[in-house]
C-alpha cells in the first residue's frame, strides 16, 4: 500500500496471500490502532510552476517553547512549504519549500523568513534532484528484504533459486 494506496484490497490479498475480507480487517486494525495515518496524492511540484525545490535550515533566537507552535504553524501555511522538520544541533528548523525560480526563492527567504525577528539565521541549499526510497518496514523486517534485494541486484538470480 505504500508503494500505491490505489491497490484494490482483492490486490493487495492476492499479493500476501490471505482472503479479501481478511485483507480489509487488517487493513482496519492498522488504521484505528494508527500505523496507517492517511491517504496522500503526489503531485510534481515543477508541473504546478513550482521547479526550484530548497532545503532552509533554520535557527530561531530565542529558542523558547512559546515560539515553536507560532513558528511552525506560520511556516506551514506559507504555500512554498513541503515539510518542516524541528531539529536538535545547531539548526533549529529545516524546511523543504518548492518556489517558481530564484526570484521567487529569494522573495521567500528575505519576506517570509529573515524578515521575522525571531529568525537569527537562514542557510539554503538547492536540491538538485530527489529519490524515495523503498517502503517504511518495522525493525527488523527490513533486514530480510534489503538482503534478498540486494542477492538479486548483486547476481542478477533470484535467492530461491541458488
Amino acid at each position: 500500500m505504500q508503494n500505491d494506496a490505489r491497490t484494490t484490497y482483492r490486490d493487495l490479498a492476492a499479493l500476501v496471500g490471505v482472503a479479501p475480507s481478511t485483507c480489509l480487517d487488517r487493513v482496519n486494525r492498522l488504521r484505528r490502532s494508527g500505523v496507517i495515518l492517511g491517504h496522500q496524492l503526489r503531485l510534481d511540484p515543477a508541473r504546478l510552476g513550482r521547479g526550484l525545490e530548497a532545503l532552509l535550515s533554520v535557527q530561531v533566537r530565542p529558542h523558547r517553547r512559546e515560539l515553536v507552535g507560532p513558528f511552525v504553524e506560520r511556516i506551514r501555511a506559507l504555500p512554498e512549504s513541503r515539510t518542516v522538520f524541528h531539529l536538535t544541533g545547531p539548526d533549529d528548523y529545516l524546511v523543504h519549500v518548492a518556489v517558481a525560480d530564484m526570484a521567487d526563492l529569494q522573495r521567500l527567504v528575505l519576506d517570509e523568513f529573515t524578515s521575522r525577528r525571531e529568525v537569527a539565521r537562514v542557510e539554503t541549499r538547492l536540491i538538485f534532484q530527489q529519490w524515495d526510497c523503498g517502503p517504511l518496514l518495522p525493525p527488523g523486517a527490513e533486514q530480510d528484504t534489503l538482503s534478498a534485494k540486494w542477492d538479486r541486484i548483486s547476481d542478477g538470480t533470484p535467492p530461491a533459486v541458488r
